[in-house]
């Protein structure tokens, strides 16, 4: 899908984003947005080839500079390379969006250890680690922070509680950072994605979400999260941090699964973590 640029296309020229999970999904797509309006572009995770290839179509088509560093976000050396590539490259690191994560279904009782362990290494260490070697880069060019959450803890979600457990404390990280990186003129906000149609997080969720109950009654287009990325980095959003972004067509606030109970003591079948 082709991102809506609604915005000056030199919004962001001369300006650097480091982008973690930018290989894939929803973060891809937020890339692809800032490139379009003029950034040159970092993108990180683990998978060297799919990252590769996403750098060159991002590249192509948005005529922009897209460059990829492969390594793994929940070790901080990988995260402290990244940066220091980016610096190497471009020599400043303006925005950064932390939106490496990982998910699946898994009923409490078939939730592993070792797959719970995981999720929160790769959605909360990972958000940490990556900040915590870009943050001095950030302070120098008064820049911003995008922590991409999720809205799963708002109410409760079954089958969620390792993604719930790790979207909540990054939401916290956003509000702690925003209130001390402030002072140095760094902006800290969140991106909380409902229910996002054609992403691989929705092929995965979509057994457990009934669309039908949606405020606005249609699920929402990775373009409606880029164009919500590109506002809060934008000078529009300049006096707002601290902020978690809902951008869900207001699903949250419902309870629109009639068939939950059902649902919690008869699981669909999952493979076990």
């Amino acid at each position: 899908m082709e991102t809506t640029q609604i915005f000056k296309e030199s919004l962001f020229k001369g300006k650097v984003l480091l982008c973690s999970g930018g290989g894939s999904g929803i973060c891809k797509v937020m890339t692809e947005a800032m490139v379009r309006h003029g950034a040159k572009a970092v993108i990180f995770s683990r998978s060297k080839d799919r990252l590769e290839k996403a750098a060159k179509e991002l590249s192509e088509k948005t005529g922009g500079e897209v460059f990829a560093v492969a390594g793994d976000i929940r070790n901080p050396s990988d995260a402290e390379r990244v940066v220091k590539e980016t610096i190497d490259r471009y020599g400043r690191i303006d925005y950064l969006i932390n939106g490496a994560a990982g998910n699946f279904l898994a009923p409490f009782k078939d939730l592993s250890y070792n797959a719970f362990r995981t999720v929160v290494e790769i959605d909360l260490l990972g958000t940490f680690n990556l900040t915590k070697a870009a943050v001095e880069h950030l302070k120098k060019s008064k820049g911003a922070i995008i922590n991409v959450s999720a809205t799963l803890h708002y109410t409760g979600t079954p089958f969620q509680q390792h993604a719930g457990a790790a979207k909540a404390a990054v939401d916290a990280l956003t509000k702690h950072w925003a209130v001390e990186l402030g002072p140095f003129g760094v902006r800290v906000n969140g991106i909380a994605p409902g229910p996002i149609a054609d992403t691989v997080g929705m092929n995965k969720l979509g057994a457990i979400f009934d669309t039908k109950g949606v405020p606005l009654q249609c699920m929402g287009s990775v373009n409606d999260i880029a164009n919500s990325g590109v506002f809060l980095f934008s000078e529009g959003a300049k006096y707002i941090t601290g902020v978690v972004l809902v951008v869900d067509g207001g699903a949250w606030m419902i309870s629109s699964n009639s068939n939950y109970p059902e649902m919690v003591l008869n699981p669909p079948k999952f493979n076990k973590l």
